[in-house]
C-alpha cells in the first residue's frame, strides 16, 4: 500500500488536518509545530488531538509528521538562538505527547560559519539534553541540500550527530528526494547506489520516512528549490523508481511541492495510479 500525504496548515486544527487529508486521498500529512519563520505555537487543544487520534486510527493512517519551523537553529553561533531551539523543541514534543507514535522533523541548522565540525556537537547536545526515554515521539533529521553553512547536506555529517546522540532509539532520518538531489546524490540514475550508501553510512533501520519533491535545479547545485512531481529535474519516471523501491514502498511519502491542496490531490492521484498500474 502506498502511504502518502503532504503539507498542511495546522490552523484550523488538527481533526481539521485530517478530514482534509481523507478529502485528497491522503492517508498521512504533516504540518508545521508552530508559525515556520518565526517562534510562536498555539496552545494545544486535547479534544482536537483526541479526535485526530482516533481519525488517524479509523483510517489506518500512516505516522504524522509535525515540522520543526525553519527558523529553529541548534548550531547557531548566538548562544540565545541555540536555547530558543531548544525550548522550541522541547515545547513542540511535550505537545506531541497528545499525538503518540508520530513523528517531529526538523532541519539540523546552519553553523554559520563556524564548520560544520563546531555545529554537529551543538546539535546533539541539544538532543541529549531534550529526548526522554518515555517519550513517545520519534525525532528526524532531514537530509539537507547543503546550500551555505547548511549541516546535514551529505550522509556523513547525519551520522556524525546521530553517533553523539544518548537515545539513538528516538531518532531516525527523514530523506527528502529534492535535497539529497541538490547535494549531489544521483537518484535518478543510480537510486540502488544512493540507497546502499545511506545504509552503510547511517544503517537503514533509521529511515523513517520521505519527502517526495522534484527539483527545479540539477543535481549538486546545493540550491534546495522544490518542483511539483514531474515538473522538475528529477522527472515523473525516478519519482516512481523512489516510490516503488523494496526498500522504500512501506514508508511514508510526504509532498512539500508548490502547491496548494487541489494541486496535492492530483499528485496524490497521479502516484497512486502509478503505484496501482505497475
Amino acid at each position: 500500500m502506498l502511504h502518502i500525504g503532504c503539507h498542511l496548515s495546522a490552523s484550523k486544527g488538527y481533526y481539521h488536518m485530517g478530514m482534509e487529508a481523507l478529502s485528497i486521498g491522503a492517508d498521512t500529512f504533516q504540518f508545521f509545530s508552530r508559525n515556520p519563520r518565526g517562534s510562536r505555537s498555539k496552545s494545544l487543544d486535547e479534544e482536537d488531538a483526541a479526535k485526530l487520534r482516533a481519525l488517524a486510527l479509523d483510517n489506518h493512517f500512516a505516522p504524522i509528521t509535525a515540522h520543526a519551523p525553519y527558523t529553529m537553529n541548534a548550531c547557531s553561533a548566538d548562544p540565545n538562538l541555540r536555547e530558543l531551539a531548544r525550548r522550541m523543541m522541547s515545547e513542540d514534543l511535550e505537545v506531541l505527547e497528545y499525538l503518540p507514535g508520530n513523528y517531529y522533523n526538523f532541519h539540523p541548522g546552519s553553523h554559520v560559519g563556524q564548520g560544520a565540525a563546531a555545529g554537529i556537537p551543538m546539535i546533539a547536545d541539544m538532543l541529549n539534553t531534550i529526548l526522554k526515554p518515555g517519550q513517545k515521539t520519534v525525532v528526524l533529521l532531514e537530509t539537507m541540500s547543503g546550500k551555505g553553512s547548511e549541516v546535514g547536506g551529505s550522509f556523513e555529517e547525519l551520522a556524525l550527530i546521530l553517533d553523539r546522540v544518548e537515545l539513538r532509539g528516538k531518532m531516525g532520518i527523514c530523506f527528502d528526494t529534492c535535497h539529497v538531489h541538490d547535494a549531489g546524490y544521483d537518484i535518478i540514475n543510480d537510486l540502488d547506489g544512493v540507497l546502499e550508501a545511506f545504509d552503510r553510512i547511517l544503517g537503514f533501520e533509521n529511515l523513517m520516512s520521505i519527502h517526495l519533491n522534484d527539483s527545479l535545479n540539477p543535481a549538486g547545485s546545493r540550491k534546495d528549490r522544490h518542483a511539483c512531481i514531474g515538473k522538475g529535474m528529477i522527472g515523473l519516471e525516478a519519482i516512481v523508481r523512489i516510490i516503488k523501491h523494496p526498500q522504500l514502498r512501506c514508508l511514508p511519502f510526504l509532498l512539500e511541492t508548490p502547491n496548494e491542496l487541489p494541486g496535492y490531490a492530483e499528485e496524490i492521484r497521479l502516484l497512486r495510479n502509478e503505484w496501482d498500474h505497475a
